[in-house]
């Protein structure tokens, strides 16, 4: 549901000559049915850690009251129902986009993250496709448009996992999965949270600068950045680092989901 947020968001921006909504729920449909394919297939590799981690170990294959045959093959026709509608309504460039974005979640992303924290950012690459697949079934280009939009989300994503890595420690740790703070500390990953969102700041405001919104816009984004910069400067001094964490898990939704209404206006 959240990426279809950013999705619309991403459709609005390109809409600015007008709003197509038959084009619209025609690409939520497609790229949702792409979006629960890559759910599934991450579900299947990830259902030995799932069931170490108290938000997953309830998973149907978690579980084990899901059977894998019958939920691939439902991966498989939800994926490929997902492109030919995106196919059909949409463009070229729209169908590679959210191919690329599935690839990079479910071959990449779901296999490296047991190796390595690096793969947070892959994930980030993968979770920043939306808004452009949004972007492109109207534009039918990936122009620097897309790429502010794909930037944006890819910088808000690392500190919003980072909140969640921070808050769900101990189950990272259980699960064997090398998150940054398990990996490099708690201290560092503070520092790379300021550092994130000072630069998704940067990012929100050259929609703006280049002429993609208006002020009220960039008011906003700048208020919204501005308050999950100040908050990520208070974990410093923190006494609870997971309390925390929460708050700045909320901000960051928040801040997301807001940005991506007022890119309707």
């Amino acid at each position: 549901m959240g990426n279809l947020i950013t999705t619309a968001g991403g459709f609005a921006l390109a809409s600015k000559a007008g709003f197509n909504f038959l084009l619209f729920l025609e690409m939520l449909i497609g790229l949702g049915l792409v979006i629960a394919s890559a759910c599934i297939c991450n579900n299947y590799i990830d259902r030995i850690a799932d069931q170490k981690m108290a938000r997953t170990k309830n998973r149907g294959f978690a579980e084990g009251s899901v059977s894998i045959t019958k939920a691939l093959f439902l991966a498989l026709t939800l994926g490929v129902l997902g492109i030919l509608i995106l196919s059909v309504f949409t463009n070229l460039v729209t169908v590679l986009v959210a191919a690329a974005g599935f690839f990079i979640y479910v071959v990449v992303y779901s296999y490296v993250k047991y190796y390595s924290h690096f793969a947070t950012l892959m994930g980030s690459v993968a979770g920043a496709v939306p808004p452009v697949v949004g972007y492109t079934a109207v534009s039918n280009r990936a122009d620097l448009g897309a790429l502010l939009l794909f930037l944006i989300l890819v910088l808000w994503q690392m500190p919003h996992f980072y909140s969640i890595a921070l808050f769900r420690f101990d189950e990272y740790k259980a699960a064997s999965i090398p998150v940054l703070p398990l990996t490099k500390g708690v201290y560092l990953t503070k520092i790379q949270m300021v550092l994130y969102i000072f630069a998704f700041m940067c990012a929100t405001s050259l929609l703006t600068i280049l002429g993609y919104t208006g002020y009220s816009y960039l008011i906003l984004a700048t208020l919204l950045g501005g308050t999950w910069l100040i908050l990520s400067f208070k974990g410093f001094k923190a006494k609870d680092d997971r309390k925390w964490a929460r708050k700045m898990f909320a901000v960051s939704l928040i801040t997301i989901v807001s940005i991506s209404a007022s890119l309707f206006t």
